[in-house]
Parts: structure tokens; C-alpha cells; sequence
């Protein structure tokens, strides 16, 4: 459970080679309906958790865009993704829960589409930050930020190693709103067993048999 728990974002993050951020307009929402962004959520990790438990990352490395390639070697992949890998943890639990999104799906003015937020899983919650290119008419990943926490209800920050990345979530634009914290999960209430009381009585004490004269 500990190593599961000290799985750092920082090493699961694998991003497009580019210029250092600017200054940039702030993004605006992106037209994509619900189901078209849980594809791209649920394939992007599905390919990352093939890709760890075979240690063959040729597979995440076609599917992305060609700039994430670019800075992104399968072999390279392999390494960032160790941490994760050896840990072990199942990500294809993301295939049936519904995520919550700390970042809606927003495109920044270079094209970039961003989304993130987390599965609210038990005892650990998988949490993303993904980035997508549109490249022949499909939106291919242009950056993979996987994290393995805790089950609180505190929401993740965003990841500004991965933001740095791209003019778009560069620190002087304006910030993504944040979402709603989560309400503090209840105290399980302690159940205790009913007392039983038991009357006790002292068993009276056996009477002497006389004896009988010869």
C-alpha cells in the first residue's frame, strides 16, 4: 500500500518537446460531448495499463501526436511510466467508474485541448491531466499525466510541470476554475455490540443427608 501511495505525478508524466510557455489568451470550453471525452479518457489510460503490464510502449507511442513523439520514445516511455508499472496498480477499473473533472474539456489558442480530474475509486483514486492535438481529424494525445492517490475528497491541483509544456496552460493565462471541493466523507459511526445483562445467582448451598444409626 505504501508504494502505491508515494507514486509521484512528476514521474508519470510524458509530454510534447516545445518551446518554453508565454504569455497566452486564456482557453475557452470546448464543443465535445460527454461520451466523446470519456473515450478519449478511458482509451488513453486503457493503453497506458496494456502498455505497463506488457512493457511494450510502441502502442502509446503511435497513437500519440506527432509532436508528442517527437520528445517521446517508447523507450523513454518505459521509464517514465516505471514507477507506475512496478507498482502494479490496475488502471482498466477506470473503464467503469464515471470520472470527475476538475479541468472541463478546454482548448487553448494553439489547438491544445486539455481535460483532467479523477476517478473516485477505493481505497485509491486514479488521477489524470491529459492533452490532445487534433491530427488528421481525430484528437490525438499530446500529453499524459497519471497520478495514484488517496481516496480524499480534496481535488488535484494542476500539474504545472505539465503545463509548462504549452503556451496554453502557461502560468500567466488566466487559471482554470477550480472545481467544487468534494464534501467531507462521514465519520463512520462506531457500532457496538448491546450489552446483555445477565442476573447471576448464588446456587444455594446442599443440604447435609443425617446419618443413620446402626
Amino acid at each position: 500500500m505504501a508504494a502505491l501511495l508515494a507514486i509521484s505525478g512528476d514521474l508519470s508524466v510524458a509530454r510534447a518537446a516545445g518551446p518554453a510557455a508565454g504569455p497566452t489568451p486564456p482557453p475557452r470550453p470546448v464543443e465535445i460531448d460527454k461520451n466523446s471525452a470519456l473515450i478519449l479518457i478511458r482509451t488513453t489510460l486503457i493503453a497506458v495499463q496494456q502498455a505497463n503490464q506488457t512493457g511494450n510502449y510502441s502502442v502509446v507511442h503511435a497513437l500519440s501526436a506527432p509532436s508528442f513523439q517527437a520528445g517521446n520514445s517508447a523507450e523513454r516511455l518505459s521509464q517514465i511510466f516505471a514507477k507506475l508499472r512496478a507498482a502494479k496498480f490496475d488502471l482498466s477499473g477506470t473503464l467503469v467508474l464515471e470520472p470527475q473533472f476538475t479541468v472541463l474539456p478546454e482548448l487553448y489558442s494553439n489547438g491544445v485541448m486539455r481535460m483532467a480530474g479523477f476517478f473516485p475509486s477505493v481505497p485509491l483514486q486514479v488521477y489524470f491531466d491529459l492533452q490532445f492535438e487534433p491530427v488528421g481529424g481525430q484528437w490525438r494525445v499530446a500529453a499524459i499525466s497519471i497520478d495514484i492517490a488517496g481516496s480524499t475528497p480534496a481535488a488535484p491541483t494542476p500539474n504545472p510541470a505539465l503545463a509548462s509544456s504549452y503556451p496554453a496552460p502557461a502560468a500567466s493565462a488566466s487559471p482554470s476554475p477550480s472545481a467544487t471541493p468534494s464534501p467531507p466523507a462521514a465519520k463512520p459511526e462506531s457500532k457496538q455490540s448491546p450489552s446483555v445483562e445477565v442476573d447471576i445467582k448464588p446456587k444455594p448451598k446442599p443440604t447435609p443427608t443425617p446419618r443413620r444409626k446402626l
